[in-house]
């Protein structure tokens, strides 16, 4: 993996076809994050069509048809909205234009894949929660941190399996690298457009610890965020980190932050740690430190004694045609929706603890 930030992170997998050619038509918009290269990638390669994109910056248009060159390029929002074929509606716009975005395509028939984080603030989750219960659409999430790592499908697996007992406490980094500041988009350093460093890259941690530790909610205890080397940009915040407590007693740790050094061979060591009556694992998503190889890994020490797997290519990513099913039989296997919806109402949560505890 090169030592491209996380916007960049678009992973490949094995084509896993789950519908036949034409049965599953999707468009891709808001191509503000890189992000939606991976969205796209994970849907292609279960079988569904990418017929449209659209989006106001010409040059990004250009840059996604030599990824995707069999696109049709749309003239506007609405010819996307218009076609009675295209089912979902793909998107990685400017965070803050996400909830807006998602409510507009789901009024229009259309199901929803967002970027994470999916809102800003909560009155857009309200927003999205009304009108999904008004049109019956989905509003999913694309929380890449667990759904497009191998290893990390691999955990849950496991943790269902029983291989570590029940789950008590689970810990999360998500460092990034910032790179070269001049080279991020203007709206990166607006916190009114970012929604903050736990709304943003600590959404994807949320997440996390509900699937593993099977909460259905959770309580915010401690949250904080700082802008501790960047005064250049006020509005950063380039460290945060959170404590939460789920319905069901388990626990959560996370820190994230724009810190990771550029002696790193990726954009950062995105790694969780997960704690079980009989047992705990430890994910190395991205790099291992210290070893030749690449991410992917996963150690799980059970009873039985020390196991460490490399997964790479041996998972896939089983998300992708779970939402295309789900869709098409409106049925909830890849995520629910309130599971989308209260992992993003707790990063907001924390994000709003951390500024009334006088972060930036």
């Amino acid at each position: 993996m090169s030592r491209a930030d996380g916007m960049n992170y678009a992973p490949k997998g094995k084509s896993r076809p789950v519908v036949a050619p034409g049965e599953f038509v999707f468009a891709a918009t808001g191509l503000d994050h890189g992000h939606i290269n991976g969205q796209c990638n994970g849907l292609v390669e279960a079988g569904a069509e990418l017929r449209w994109v659209y989006d106001r910056d010409a040059e990004k248009v250009r840059q996604f048809q030599e990824k995707y060159p069999g696109v049709r390029v749309a003239s506007s929002l609405e010819k996307i909205l218009d076609d009675p074929e295209v089912r979902l509606v793909a998107a990685a716009a400017v965070p803050s234009e996400r909830g807006p975005l998602g409510v507009r395509v789901m009024q229009a028939g259309k199901d929803y894949f967002t970027d994470k984080t999916p809102f800003t603030s909560l009155a857009q989750l309200e927003q999205a929660r009304r009108t999904v219960a008004e049109t019956g659409r989905k509003y999913m999430v694309y929380f890449s941190e667990r759904l497009h790592v191998e290893c990390a499908v691999a955990a849950g697996d496991l943790i269902a399996q029983g291989a570590v007992g029940k789950v008590i406490h689970v810990t999360g980094f998500g460092p990034h690298r910032l790179g070269d500041p001049a080279k991020r988009p203007d709206w990166f350093y607006r916190k009114k457009n970012y929604g903050g460093i736990l709304t943003d890259i600590g959404s994807h941690q949320c997440e996390q610890f509900m699937y593993y530790a099977g909460c259905r909610d959770a309580t915010v205890r401690y949250a904080r965020v700082a802008n501790h080397n960047h005064p250049v940009y006020p509005e950063l915040e380039d460290f945060g980190e959170a404590a939460l407590v789920g319905d069901n007693g388990a626990s959560f740790y996370f820190r994230v932050d724009w810190f990771t050094p550029d002696g790193l061979r990726n954009w950062g060591d995105g790694r969780t740690f997960i704690i079980g009556t009989d047992g705990y694992i430890e994910l190395r998503k991205y790099v291992d430190i210290g070893a030749e190889g690449k991410g992917e890994h996963l150690i799980l020490v059970d009873a039985k004694g020390e196991h460490r797997m490399d997964l790479r290519g041996k998972v896939g990513f089983p998300f992708f045609g779970q939402l295309i099913r789900d869709c098409l039989d409106r049925s909830e296997t890849a995520m629910t929706q309130e599971h989308a919806f209260k992992a993003a109402e707790l990063c907001l949560q924390s994000q709003a603890m951390a500024e009334d505890a006088g972060g930036v």
